[in-house]
């Protein structure tokens, strides 16, 4: 099952096709002829692959499998620049930019993701009942999949603030049930939170294009350093495989060499 977003993608992917293909006959040449025409138009490699899956799951649903057009083969990059992460300073510098605007809201909202490695549309899709400040654990369900994540202490301490001092605020509606809101008091939405961050990284002077992953590829990394296993940095970020995980270790391994 799919959520709404990924429908909506599935179905403009389709559709682009459609208008592509014309009054051509719908063949696994004409199909092929859209992958090369992508390719050759510059898009990324993995841009085309998500929109020939798109393709194929159409094809299924016709009945026409015959149809299905083979994805790129993409070699992954394990060793990404780590200059994209975010150093423990740089973090400290985006926290206090928003803190000195008085956005003790967003800098509690970093410090949650931060201090969790939670995928963005996991953060705003939790609910108050999710958080247990007492046990020093959030719950995530993520996929039909729930997963218990332990917290420091300095973000029990962030988190409670922002849910007793911060939060009540902001929320007029008893009924809401969102653990993170925005300033109308209504669950945030993941482009606001993209905007927040955009805002606040050119405020604290920081140069790195950050966005809500590489908030949480910084948790994953700063995890590994300090002697974390890989098991259970897999288990706070709610990876099926362990190989997506294992990225990391050979991040530090090149890092070290």
């Amino acid at each position: 099952e799919k959520s709404p977003g990924t429908m909506d993608k599935y179905c403009r992917d389709v559709a682009a096709f459609a208008a592509w293909l014309g009054e051509r006959p719908l063949t696994k040449d004409a199909a092929g002829a859209w992958k090369a025409a992508l390719l050759a138009g510059g898009q990324a490699p993995a841009t085309i692959n998500a929109k020939l899956a798109a393709l194929n799951r159409f094809f299924s649903f016709l009945g026409r499998p015959e149809l299905r057009v083979r994805p790129l083969r993409i070699q992954r990059r394990l060793f990404r620049d780590d200059s994209r992460d975010l150093t423990r300073e740089e973090y400290d510098r985006l926290l206090g930019a928003t803190r000195a605007l008085g956005r003790e809201r967003l800098a509690l909202l970093l410090e949650a993701i931060c201090a969790t490695g939670i995928r963005v549309s996991e953060l705003i899709a939790l609910d108050v009942d999710d958080l247990n400040l007492p046990a020093g654990v959030l719950r995530c369900v993520s996929k039909g999949k729930e997963r218990i994540i332990p917290l420091y202490s300095t973000a029990v301490r962030a988190l409670n603030e922002y849910l007793h001092q911060v939060r009540p605020q902001l929320v007029e509606s008893p009924e809401e049930t969102a653990l993170f809101v925005n300033m109308n008091g209504e669950r945030m939405s993941r482009q606001g939170f993209w905007k927040l961050i955009k805002f606040y990284q050119e405020k604290a002077g920081i140069e790195k294009d950050i966005t809500p992953h590489t908030l949480r590829h910084s948790f994953a990394a700063h995890l590994l350093e300090n002697g974390a296993d890989l098991r259970s940095i897999q288990a706070m970020l709610g990876h099926a495989d362990i190989s997506s995980t294992q990225i990391y270790s050979r991040l530090l391994n090149q890092k070290i060499k």
